[in-house]
């Protein structure tokens, strides 16, 4: 039975699918922890900001599997076949906005977003969690230079992944929160929504964005192992693909999504991830290869 919040927000999602436009998480971290968010739009209630087209009908949300799959040895067969590809334009980078904005094409957001703490701060405003003209002007400059759309200034989960994700990119690990250790450790940061692997102190995949699971159903936090990895498979739970599924706490696993990953709710526990990006972890991390989890997906 699909639940009365799906519903809404799935007819949300095709309200704006008639939006004429081209078609191309949660609260912030601060020094003392999370902070807050703003008040404003919740993101229960924000929609794709332009539509997400017949090829992605799963951008609004995608299941993943919840009990641990039954293990077996995959042949050299079905290991050499290649999960399919992902449409163009599927994990293009369309923020999550208010529906009225959307729906009126607005040239510059006067709501204020669900991180906008959070971006007000990565652009150096003045942090107040209050929009303004000047951080609306800001935001869409931002936007704009990393090709986010639409680019109205709202500082939605979109923006703020993409803040997180530049801002880690020389040195994930510099609040050495992942452990270092002579073997690899995947390092999975559920406050920034990143994904890294490192040998010792250098990084050797990543970082990248990443969804991890909602709430009730949480990518659980510790230390794991990868004691699975089947290529190709299948949820059985959801009947859904999980291509590149790399398990390592029960049914919780690293794997691709054929949509967005910067949906407003998570997954139901695994680490999704793109396409490309869960095609090169395949092959960086091995069966018995350690994954380190901390944090807490914002929002949540």
């Amino acid at each position: 039975m699909i639940s009365t919040r799906i519903a809404h927000r799935s007819i949300a999602v095709l309200l704006t699918a008639v939006i004429a436009l081209p078609v191309g998480a949660g609260s912030a971290w601060g020094a003392d922890g999370p902070v807050p968010p703003a008040a404003g739009p919740g993101e229960s209630e924000l929609v794709p900001g332009v539509p997400p087209g017949p090829y992605q009908p799963w951008q609004i949300d995608t299941p993943d599997q919840a009990l641990p799959p039954k293990v077996y040895a995959p042949s050299a067969e079905e290991d050499r076949v290649e999960p399919h590809n992902a449409a163009v334009g599927t994990y293009a980078l369309v923020e999550y906005v208010p529906i009225g904005d959307a729906v009126a094409k607005v040239s510059c957001s006067k709501q204020t977003g669900p991180y906008q703490r959070g971006v007000e701060r990565w652009l150096k405003l003045k942090v107040d969690g209050r929009q303004s003209g000047a951080d609306c002007k800001a935001i869409r400059a931002f936007q704009k230079k990393q090709g986010i759309k639409p680019a109205i200034g709202f500082a939605g989960p979109v923006t703020w992944a993409r803040m997180q994700l530049i801002g880690a990119k020389k040195n994930p690990n510099a609040a050495r929160k992942c452990p270092v250790r002579s073997y690899r450790v995947a390092c999975v940061d559920l406050d920034r929504q990143l994904t890294w692997v490192q040998k010792g102190k250098k990084v050797v995949f990543g970082p990248v964005p990443m969804r991890s699971g909602r709430g009730g159903h949480v990518t659980r936090g510790g230390w794991h192992k990868i004691y699975w990895k089947h290529k190709n498979h299948w949820s059985t739970l959801y009947n859904s693909p999980m291509p590149y599924a790399q398990f390592f706490d029960g049914g919780i696993a690293f794997h691709a999504v054929y949509g967005s990953i910067y949906t407003t709710v998570g997954s139901w526990g695994c680490v999704n991830l793109r396409l490309a990006d869960a095609r090169k972890l395949w092959g960086v991390l091995k069966k018995g290869d350690r994954v380190y989890v901390w944090g807490h997906r914002p929002g949540n």
